[in-house]
């Protein structure tokens, strides 16, 4: 062979080699692969080019990609299947949406081959197999249903809604004398504590815009009318929760709705809708329903929160109550009265001295020392001196040597002042925690304070905290926690929303039953001829008295339960304990039958 051949053959050896290792895709499965990854890479240049019309499939491929808002696609080719100068090329599409939304489908490339070259014929299906070639993709979200809040017994007591601030600026008000009057006029039917003089002096204070009043939408369309138009006065719509009654325990309600609000909205739900060229939706590709956030239980029993707030209401001294289910924990009402409003929510956390309703922890502690039960016989004289002081019964009262029971029914103060004596420094403290006064309680939507039960060393400090006096400080809600306590045989665990579990720091010792059932006989005494006399009546009620000297007057208390249902009430100031045990009266009176 001569040398000219030989190097002609290996001139089409190399020119062979050429074609066959050229670059770009040769095949149809080749194509539509490379079609499927620059779609995938939002190469929409590069893919519309791989198609039979550049120009209609760029503006489509990028059309999908703007319209699903999305923010990756992983695609992949599937079977090949060729019939002459045809292919049919499978393929699956997976889109990463917004908000870890995903959307997974698959299709058909339809494939031809002109002039030896293979490409996508365009169609709108390369997109989607239903998407048609006048049509769009559109991602669409769907909001969901906001929680309410409820009640007991389910009856909803906070909904979503719009509100309306009603705000005023002083400053900007050409006559703010004339102006408050009339706002005050015009919403004192939804607060009747708003006076001219009250909203110009905190439109005066207010850096800028003083809110005056939040209405619902509903109160709003009532008062509109006579609102716009005023002079400084500006409304700004937000949405919120709203009180289906403003009366109904409206300080709980303000805590709870700040608890949870941050938790009423649901997953939102979306789906793909195919929309033609007059903008008109044709058809639903995928949808994902939106998931409501579960609706928020309370613990609060309308009927009892309203015969409690009733009660309290009665009463121009700050009064307040708290009412606990003993088997559950269950927080059934917390009520206060205006005066007592404006100390702040003082029914869960305000600290007070307990009178002699901690007669009830002296008693505890005795009996789980060994130092005394019901049965003991103590002495109660008018007074007794302790170290050096001198500790007198009210008005001076004698019933000489008597049971430890009759004592507390009586409320002896000489009898349980010489008991706590004769117990041990932190004995006190003990029984209190195991009544449930002292561990730190965080209930979900309740701000509370138990109350607080020192080490007593010294012997004067401890006969006067027997009698709650000294430096003994609880709330009427850790007085509840006992009376709950003595009711169920152990502290339960308090809480006010479902699913909300409280959490406790401190411990609770457990009473013995025989504790438990010292205290129920002694508590059931006080009322069948003791102090608590008034309430006689209304059922099978066990409780305990307590009237608490403090500057300027004495606490009022009543402790005790019926059934289910335990209770502390409290007069501030309010003198002789039978003023609280009347407002408990009040209370149960007020209850449908069957509570």
């Amino acid at each position: 062979m001569s040398t000219r051949v030989f190097t002609m053959l290996i001139a089409a050896a190399i020119s062979v080699a050429a074609v066959g290792c050229s670059s770009g895709p040769q095949g149809p499965a080749q194509t539509a692969d490379a079609f499927l990854q620059a779609f995938a890479e939002h190469e929409v240049a590069t893919a519309a080019d791989l198609t039979s019309q550049p120009e209609k499939a760029a503006p489509a491929l990028t059309s999908a990609w703007d319209q699903l808002q999305a923010e990756r696609l992983i695609a992949h080719t599937g079977d090949t299947r060729v019939t002459g100068d045809t292919a049919t090329v499978d393929y699956s599409y997976e889109w990463r949406l917004p908000k870890d939304r995903v959307w997974s489908y698959r299709g058909q490339l339809q494939m031809g081959r002109s002039e030896g070259k293979w490409s996508v014929r365009w169609t709108s299906a390369n997109i989607h197999p239903q998407l048609g070639n006048t049509q769009t993709l559109q991602l669409r979200s769907i909001p969901a249903p906001r929680a309410r809040v409820n009640e007991r017994s389910g009856s909803d007591v906070l909904v979503p809604g719009a509100v309306y601030r009603v705000v005023f600026n002083r400053g900007a008000s050409s006559n703010p004398v004339g102006v408050s009057t009339t706002l005050a006029n015009v919403l004192r039917q939804f607060d009747e504590r708003l006076t001219p003089e009250g909203i110009l002096a905190a439109a005066r204070k207010a850096d800028g815009g003083y809110t005056v009043e939040v209405l619902s939408e509903w109160e709003y369309q009532q008062v509109s009318n006579d609102l716009l138009g005023l002079s400084g006065v500006s409304f700004g719509r937000q949405w919120d929760l709203v009180p289906t009654d403003r009366t109904f325990a409206p300080d709980l309600l303000t805590q709870i709705r700040k608890t949870v609000i941050d938790e009423v909205d649901g997953q939102a739900g979306w789906n793909v809708v195919t929309v033609n060229a007059n903008g008109g939706d044709t058809d639903v590709l995928k949808e994902v329903e939106p998931q409501t956030s579960p609706s928020f239980s309370l613990s609060v029993d309308r009927n009892i929160q309203n015969a409690a707030q009733r009660a309290v209401d009665l009463r121009e001294d700050q009064a307040m109550m708290v009412v606990l289910q003993p088997s559950t924990g269950a927080i059934l009402a917390i009520a206060q009265n205006e005066a007592a409003d404006a100390d702040g929510p003082v029914a869960a956390s305000g600290l007070y001295p307990p009178g002699s309703t901690f007669k009830t922890v002296t008693a505890a502690a005795a009996m789980t020392e060994g130092h005394a039960t019901p049965d003991t016989v103590v002495p109660c004289p008018s007074q007794i001196v302790v170290g050096d002081r001198t500790i007198p019964n009210y008005n001076l009262f004698s019933v000489g040597d008597v049971p430890m029971a009759t004592a507390y029914e009586r409320s002896c103060n000489t009898a349980f002042a010489r008991i706590a004596s004769e117990l041990g420094g932190d004995d006190l403290r003990t029984a209190a925690s195991a009544l449930g006064i002292g561990p730190d309680y965080t209930v979900v939507g309740l701000p509370t304070v138990s109350g607080s039960v020192p080490q007593d060393d010294d012997l004067v400090q401890r006969a006067e905290d027997g009698i709650g006096q000294g430096k003994v400080l609880v709330s009427p809600f850790g007085l509840a926690m006992v009376a709950a306590t003595v009711a169920n045989g152990s502290a339960p665990v308090p809480y006010l929303i479902s699913n909300h579990p409280t959490e406790i720091k401190g411990d609770r010792p457990a009473l013995n039953p025989e504790v438990i059932n010292g205290l129920r006989m002694m508590m059931r005494k006080v009322v069948l001829g003791g102090t608590a006399e008034r309430i006689a009546d209304q059922g099978e009620v066990y409780g305990k008295t307590g009237e608490a000297e403090v500057e300027g007057g004495s606490h009022a208390w009543f402790i005790g339960y019926r059934g289910d249902m335990a209770f502390a009430t409290l007069v501030v100031r309010g003198g002789s304990s039978d003023n609280a045990v009347a407002v408990t009266r009040d209370m149960l009176t007020a209850l449908p039958p069957g509570y």
